[in-house]
């Protein structure tokens, strides 16, 4: 008998001739995610990964963390896989009785793909929750509609499989299966967000981040740096690309009327974002903006930064409140790190009475005042790349 998990996936079911193409990513990023934990069989079977320890030396608690934590996992489980005999199968049941400790109901579901095996998924279901029954001294009653734990018993070709409860994952789709993408990672709490929801569409992230020291601290740089780490438990490894500012910001400052600044900047930062995309082979830009939050965002001020974007620009926070974006930068744990003090370029020479319906034309106007060729040229020049690997 061996405690394996297995992980069931959920969209990737559906893909049809494509399938085998995200089967197999799938399985490359868990074998990614779970190699810091030991050696590890992975293989997939019906549409769920078996991740089986090929020693004892394994640490299968944090394989079944990682496991959790990787895109296209739905859910996970940790089973015992036996023999395919009853008697085997009752064995591995007094194994998982301990999972069933805080549960005052229960029920059994078995299903057997293996048809040469004597019993019937009724019996099957029948045998073992007397056999739970008896064990428990009836501290546990039978409920079929609403129990608090279900133990599940697979018969399958080779091993029956056996587990008590499941834990829901990320889902999503395998990171890679649906292109790259850049995201700009500030210092606050939506951009993690933004990162973490388009990875789980599948979508393999590198990073830019705009500074603006000496008015921006080294601090702000590494909190920006402590949030890619922590995008890269669910992501893998990330690039941070380091681009500075800061002549922009104190050229705008000296040159073009106030209440456009930060239009202007955003404009800035879409241009150079593509470039830096262009040169990491991105074939899209991720921002954490969401309508209305602030007045560059705006449905206006969107519509005139949007036109310097040169491939799609995704938004996936654009119809979420903040309370909403809050609720999940806690859930996947960016959200203490984002609520550090430390500012961003974005809060350096703030305008007082911002623009938050502009005119493209006036707009385009304000931008003639400023050579922006050179001035992107130069912000390119200071680009430093950060390596941040998945622990």
């Amino acid at each position: 008998m061996k405690e394996i998990i297995l992980c069931k996936y959920g969209e990737i079911a559906l893909k049809g001739t494509n399938r085998a193409y995200f089967e197999t990513i799938l399985r490359k990023n868990l074998k990614r995610h779970i190699s810091p934990f030991g050696r590890f069989d992975i293989y997939m079977m019906q549409s769920t990964v078996y991740i089986e320890p090929k020693d004892d030396e394994c640490d299968i608690a944090a394989a079944y963390d990682a496991a959790k934590k990787t895109f296209g996992v739905v859910a996970v489980s940790r089973a015992y896989a036996t023999e395919k005999n009853m008697d085997s199968i009752r064995a591995a049941v007094r194994e998982v009785m301990p999972h069933l400790s805080g549960a005052r109901t229960f029920k059994v579901e078995a299903k057997r793909s293996d048809k040469t095996f004597p019993l019937t998924s009724p019996e099957i279901c029948t045998e073992i929750g007397g056999e739970i029954l008896e064990r428990s001294g009836g501290r546990i009653k039978v409920d079929v509609h609403e129990p608090d734990a279900v133990v599940r018993v697979e018969v399958r070709d080779k091993n029956a499989f056996i587990t008590a409860g499941q834990e829901k994952a990320v889902g999503g789709m395998p990171v890679g299966s649906n292109g790259t993408a850049l995201l700009l990672l500030s210092g606050g709490i939506d951009s993690p967000v933004a990162g973490y929801m388009m990875a789980k569409r599948g979508v393999r992230l590198e990073a830019v981040h705009f500074e603006s020291f000496p008015y921006t601290s080294e601090r702000a740089k590494l909190k920006v740096l402590t949030l890619a780490e922590k995008l890269t438990e669910y992501c893998g490894d990330i690039n941070v690309h380091v681009i500075s500012l800061t002549h922009i910001q104190e050229t705008m400052r000296n040159s073009i009327d106030e209440e456009y600044f930060t239009l202007l900047l955003r404009r800035f930062m879409m241009r150079i974002a593509c470039r830096v995309a262009d040169k990491f082979d991105c074939e899209a830009i991720i921002t954490g903006e969401s309508l209305g939050q602030v007045a560059s965002q705006t449905m206006q001020a969107l519509g005139v930064t949007d036109p310097c974007a040169d491939r799609p620009a995704f938004r996936p926070l654009i119809g979420m409140d903040k309370e909403e974006i809050v609720v999940r930068a806690r859930e996947i744990g960016t959200f203490d790190t984002s609520i550090l003090p430390y500012e961003d370029c974005c809060t350096v020479f703030t305008p007082r009475h911002p623009k938050t319906h502009p005119e493209l034309s006036k707009v385009l106007i304000e931008e003639e005042k400023l050579d922006i060729a050179s001035l992107e040229d130069e912000a390119m020049a200071s680009l430093e790349t950060v390596r941040i690997k998945r622990k």
